[in-house]
Parts: structure tokens; C-alpha cells; sequence
């Protein structure tokens, strides 16, 4: 399967419609070759400077929207207005460094194992994901 098809594929799955301003956008998102952090407003900068034509803030939303709900993408929040997007959607933990606004993984062979001593009756934990703020000292 080539990558169109792949990107169709994709945004079928979303319940989205493969219009080029989509696949646009899943090229920048599903082609580097290393994952990538991204804000909203980082992706419509990069996908703006790679297209033709202009796409809008609420295309690049929804679509980016629709596939966090699919789990093609990962949403880190930093705080109740701020928020990140993930291109690996493995579980794995993040530095998030307050002076440059930038997220940084740290991979699981990095960070010990926790002990959650909370149960919650009929719940089963699935991932344990950390955020660790650092900023200059």
C-alpha cells in the first residue's frame, strides 16, 4: 500500500472525507521519518509553507481531532488551554521544557517503574504516562 492509499485509508477511518487539504495534511504528519511534537498552530505554519493553497485553522482541527479519536495521534496536555500532539503514539514519557515550549520524549528503558498503590473498583490502568516540567535553573 502506498502512502495516498495509506492517508485514505486513514482519513476514512477518522469519518473523514480525503479532500487534498486532508491528505496534505497527513503527509506532513505520516511521512517524516521521526515522530514529532506539534501544536495546532505549529502544524498549520508547516503544512502552509509545503501547500499550494492556503488550508483552514478548522480543517487542520478537526482533522487532527479525528485522529486522536482513531488513536493515530496522541494528545499531550500541558495545561487546561494548552495542548500537544504526538506522532508516536506508543506509550512513552515527556520532558516538557517551559522555556523553549517545547516537548522532548524520554523513552521507557529511562524512567523506573512506578508503584500506584490507588485501585479504582472495575478500572485497570492501561499506560502510566509522565510529563516532567524543567525549565533553567
Amino acid at each position: 500500500m502506498n502512502n495516498l492509499d495509506n492517508f485514505v485509508k486513514k482519513l476514512r477511518n477518522s469519518g473523514l472525507r480525503p479532500t487534498k487539504q486532508r491528505i496534505k495534511i497527513c503527509e506532513v504528519l505520516f511521512t517524516p521519518e521521526k515522530t514529532f511534537h506539534f501544536t495546532i498552530s505549529d502544524l498549520v505554519k508547516k503544512i502552509q509553507s509545503k501547500a499550494e493553497k492556503k488550508i483552514s485553522l478548522a480543517t487542520v482541527y478537526n482533522t487532527v481531532r479525528a485522529f486522536v479519536n482513531k488513536s493515530y495521534l496522541k494528545e499531550i496536555s500541558i495545561n487546561s488551554k494548552e495542548s500537544y500532539f504526538d506522532t508516536n503514539i506508543t506509550a512513552h514519557h515527556h520532558f516538557y521544557d517551559e522555556d523553549k515550549n517545547e516537548l522532548i520524549d524520554i523513552n521507557n528503558n529511562e524512567v523506573e517503574s512506578f508503584k500506584i498503590k490507588k485501585n479504582i473498583p472495575g478500572k485497570k490502568i492501561n499506560s502510566v504516562e509522565v510529563l516532567c516540567r524543567i525549565s533553567e535553573k
